[in-house]
């Protein structure tokens, strides 16, 4: 049957963040829902930000288009164009290419949920605050040294 059972999904806050940068995601819980409902054009995960916690880092990404639906609670969209309040039934998107670094931030005193769509990157990402880059399938340093 195509309805997931979102309870029987394994929920994660793991994450390939180099320490000092791994500390904004800690409060990040997330379900990939693509790979066990056989999706494979695109993934599909859902998210829960704790409060004070982010999405990820600030970033964009070269070959990856990203799209988000809130779910509900409220978020905060940071951008190059500056921060944008969202709430449940928002939406938005994020074209490959672009570079216009982006993350959520929950401020609120209460849980938020959104879904992102997208799929694994093969090419770089870039972190405009931060030195930090997505490469040959790893995190490297902006200069492309290790960590």
């Amino acid at each position: 049957m195509p309805k997931i059972d979102l309870a029987a999904m394994e929920q994660t806050n793991r994450t390939g963040y180099p320490d000092p940068y791994a500390l904004v995601v800690e409060g990040r819980w997330v379900r990939r829902l693509g790979p066990g409902s056989g999706l494979a054009d695109f993934g599909v995960s859902h998210v829960v930000l704790k409060p004070g916690a982010a999405s990820s880092q600030r970033h964009w990404h070269e070959d990856e288009d990203e799209f988000v639906v809130m779910l509900s609670g409220q978020a905060v969209l940071i951008e190059d164009e500056g921060r944008f309040a969202m709430q449940a039934g928002d939406m938005a998107a994020f074209p490959k290419g672009e570079p216009n670094g982006h993350h959520l931030v929950n401020e609120s005193d209460g849980d938020c949920e959104f879904l992102a769509f997208g799929r694994v990157p093969k090419g770089d990402a870039h972190y405009p605050d931060i030195d930090l880059r997505w490469s040959g399938g790893g995190y490297q340093r902006k200069d492309g040294s290790a960590f």
